[in-house]
């Protein structure tokens, strides 16, 4: 278990009167073990020393807090007495070990203690996070075991590794904002609230690419690439042989224990994406109620006056430190009504997020179409304009210059309502002005009937020349 691993007085330099300056102290000795740029592991003590003698000037410790089990007269009084107090005090309580080569010694850390300080150096940097990483390393990771389970197998435990990560990275970020609410709740002074949302919410929980969840490169539209591919494993029993061997391999254990650890980092991976969606409709939530409280602090800031808000809540609080007699009875709100309707506003509305549906194409019935396509005829048929009136009336002249209304021939629809637009030629309005220039039409006295079909005023259509 953890005290197993881990020297008994580990966290006392961290729990005493001075355990900013041991915080500061390690961090920066963090910055000297963790460098990119080390080969050997152990570091001669006098680079040590003057890390931590650094940290103690930058830090500017000009007193040093008694601690229980001290000497009040042993005090550090300088710089030097500071950095071999705590160098002494790291050494005892496990941080930092000593090793003897030949006439110099050299300071390690032994890796128990190496993991602590990492875990404790990124807690202390809250470093924001990335969706669409983590979600592009959990896709190629599988990609790498599905498309080679015999040589690259081992990824899949990686992929499972990276959404463990991810989803305790979600649960973190949701206790984060709850915290935050309530602290933000607490407070009655609006500055604190817009900093506090600033400095910890912006800054330190929000991830790095939250504004994209919302945008068309959403990092989760691989999710269901993800889970489709996981599935297709389960029911692949030709790869789900060969990522056993490779795991019993690599991992030298047997084969029932390989085989479910395989199925244990499916399933795991399957879990997690199967349930982001919820969990990020939570968080969403949290953060609606955050930014909302937040917003409506910024608004009702100093709305009038500057320090208005504060004079008021400290009047009110010393009016009703009052006796009744002293306070003015009020019979009229005319003159201090300043609690109205008016002055309550409507909460802002959340916009809820239309949920995804499948759209089907519907097969309309034949009878319609057939319908559609003799209405749609049958409507052409009835649209009259001026080049088909012209049209029906060259063809009935036939190269003569006139022509009498009982020479006209009616056989179809199309042609009696062309002949009706005839003999209201001079009626047609300015788009038949071009066809009035070519034509011209002189009525008679007496009544005709036209191919059995009309019975109209006699006319005749003259050709002008």
């Amino acid at each position: 278990m953890l005290f197993n691993k881990l020297p008994e007085d580990i966290f006392l330099p961290l729990s005493g009167q001075n355990r900013q300056v041991y915080q500061s102290v390690l961090l920066e000795l963090a910055d000297l073990f963790f460098d990119e740029d080390l080969i050997d592991p152990f570091i001669p003590r006098d680079l040590v020393r003057s890390t931590i003698e650094n940290a103690v000037v930058r830090l500017g410790v000009r007193r040093w807090e008694h601690e229980v089990g001290e000497d009040a007269a042993e005090l550090p009084r300088s710089t030097a007495e500071y950095t071999n107090r705590i160098y002494r005090r790291l050494v005892q309580t496990g941080w930092l070990e000593e090793e003897q080569k030949v006439y110099r010694t050299y300071v390690l850390l032994s890796p128990s203690v190496s993991h602590l300080l990492r875990s404790l150096v990124s807690i202390a940097k809250l470093e924001k996070r990335s969706y669409g990483g983590a979600v592009l390393n959990v896709l190629s990771s599988l990609e790498s075991a599905v498309n080679d389970p015999e040589g690259r197998g081992i990824t899949l435990a990686e992929a499972a590794q990276t959404a463990a990560d991810f989803s305790a990275h979600l649960t973190d970020m949701m206790l984060s904002l709850r915290e935050l609410k309530i602290n933000l709740s607490e407070s009655n002074n609006p500055q604190e609230i817009v900093r506090g949302f600033f400095d910890r919410f912006v800054e330190q929980v929000l991830v790095s690419d939250y504004k994209t969840l919302k945008t068309r490169n959403n990092p989760f539209r691989f999710r269901r690439q993800i889970l489709s591919m996981l599935r297709d494993l389960q029911f692949d029993p030709l790869k789900l042989k060969q990522l056993t061997e490779h795991y019993q391999l690599q991992l030298d254990v047997s084969y029932d224990v390989a085989e479910a650890q395989v199925h244990q980092h499916i399933n795991r991976i399957i879990r997690i994406f199967d349930s982001v969606d919820q969990r990020l409709a939570s968080i969403d939530d949290f953060r609606y109620q955050l930014e909302k409280r937040v917003a409506d602090t910024v608004r009702y800031m100093d709305k009038t006056t500057p320090g208005m808000a504060a004079r008021l809540s400290r009047l009110i609080a010393a009016a009703s430190k009052l006796p009744d007699h002293v306070i003015p009875r009020l019979d009229t709100l005319e003159e201090v009504g300043f609690i109205s309707p008016a002055s309550v506003r409507a909460p802002i509305r959340r916009r809820i997020e239309a949920k995804p549906r499948v759209i089907t194409q519907q097969e309309i019935d034949p009878k319609v179409l057939e319908l559609r396509r003799l209405f749609k005829e049958w409507k052409e048929r009835r649209e009259v304009n001026v080049d088909r009136i012209e049209t029906y009336l060259e063809s009935q002249l036939a190269g003569r210059d006139q022509l009498k209304a009982t020479d006209f021939r009616i056989s179809t629809v199309e042609e009696y309502i062309c002949f009706s637009y005839v003999r209201h030629l001079n009626s047609l309005g300015k788009k038949a002005q071009q066809m009035r220039k070519r034509y011209r039409i002189q009525f008679e006295d007496h009544y005709v009937n036209v191919s059995d079909m009309v019975e109209c005023r006699g006319f005749i259509i003259h050709r002008n020349t």
